[in-house]
């Protein structure tokens, strides 16, 4: 087995989970996973080591879904916080009602979050990376990423208390 085949079985998972949660469809998740290790497999010689390399393919995933979502126009699925709330198979028809309302409000939010926040917040809830992973892709410490995030929730929590607050 190479090297990057077994790169490519370590971090197939993580990847493809990762996209599946940004695009909220297998078949984009399949797509863009693919067109991942083919982009790393190309720049393998260029990985510095500077980060864990679970974060380096991320930020190459990330970069792929973005183009994709360029090529395709399709913005709606970029927050997809709404994969987090999927109902149970228990959940009544109202329960269920009752978590896609609230999932598309914290989409709503989500689009309003400014900078770094957003980000950091997907990075966790979506690609559930440590907050020193997070930290490595800013280039900053694994505190700054925890405080960021932490701050980032609460503007969620706040705007989601408030009722008033619609987009």
């Amino acid at each position: 087995m190479t090297e990057f085949e077994k790169l490519y079985r370590d971090y197939f998972d993580d990847v493809y989970l990762y996209i599946r949660r940004l695009s909220g469809d297998e078949h984009t998740a399949e797509e863009i996973t693919s067109e991942t290790f083919f982009r790393a497999m190309r720049s393998i010689s260029s990985f510095r080591g500077d980060c864990d390399i679970r974060v380096w393919l991320c930020q190459i995933a990330k970069n792929c879904y973005y183009s994709y979502l360029k090529k395709s126009q399709k913005t709606d699925h970029l927050d997809d916080a709404e994969l987090s709330q999927l109902p149970s198979e228990e959940c009544t028809i109202e329960e269920q009602y009752i978590n896609r309302e609230e999932a598309t409000r914290i989409r709503a939010i989500l689009h309003t979050v400014p900078e770094p926040y957003k980000e950091v917040f997907m990075w966790r809830v979506f690609a559930e990376l440590s907050f020193k992973q997070i930290g490595q892709i800013f280039g900053k410490s694994e505190n700054w990423a925890c405080v960021t995030y932490h701050r980032a929730k609460m503007k969620i929590q706040s705007r989601l208390e408030d009722k008033s607050y619609e987009k």
